[in-house]
């Protein structure tokens, strides 16, 4: 063999070896560029999860402190409907809402307002006057509950009225004592 032919040899192994070492250099350098941006790219999607996640949590926190406040607001119309009663007290031979009951009523008005109850209003007298005349009067009571009802905003369908005039006392009796007890309406 010559020398030449020695040399020749040489130089393409080295060349070989230099080219193979190029390629996994640049596999490498792939290798790791590749490796880095998904690194990135998990670092950003795990960001990412825990920026949904805490605006998750916010978003239940004001939704829990919604209906927190709103339970609160039932319960304060609650013990304002239950302080106000739901008797209605009328003078003798009388339709008109005094202050106090349109106080009360208001506390009811309030209630409805934010819920979708119904309601019966149910009209009644003391034993005074005749059958027909008390079921009118217990009417015009329940009536005039019913129009400031709706005067204040609640829709006329969500309430029902009714008269039992004398027929369901509460106080039997011929005093004023019983008698005033008697002329009533009562929400149901």
């Amino acid at each position: 063999m010559t020398m030449k032919n020695t040399l020749g040899k040489i130089t393409a192994v080295v060349l070989m070896a230099a080219l193979i070492s190029a390629c996994s250099s640049n596999d490498a350098k792939e290798q790791a560029a590749a490796q880095e941006a998904e690194r990135v790219a998990a670092e950003q999607a795990a960001a990412e999860a825990q920026k949904k996640a805490a605006m998750q949590a916010a978003e239940d926190r004001a939704r829990a402190a919604e209906m927190k406040a709103k339970r609160d607001e039932e319960k304060r119309m609650m013990a304002a409907v239950e302080a106000a009663g739901s008797i209605f007290y009328f003078d003798y031979d009388s339709s008109a809402l005094g202050d106090d009951a349109r106080a009360a009523i208001d506390a009811h008005v309030a209630m409805m307002m934010s819920n979708n109850d119904s309601v019966r209003l149910e009209g009644h007298t003391d034993e005074r006057g005749t059958r027909e005349y008390n079921l009118a009067l217990g009417e015009r009571r329940a009536n005039a509950v019913r129009d400031y009802m709706v005067a204040s905003g609640v829709p006329a369908y969500r309430i029902e009225t009714i008269s039992y005039g004398e027929e369901n006392p509460v106080a039997y009796g011929s005093g004023e004592s019983s008698y005033k007890q008697n002329r009533r309406v009562e929400i149901k």
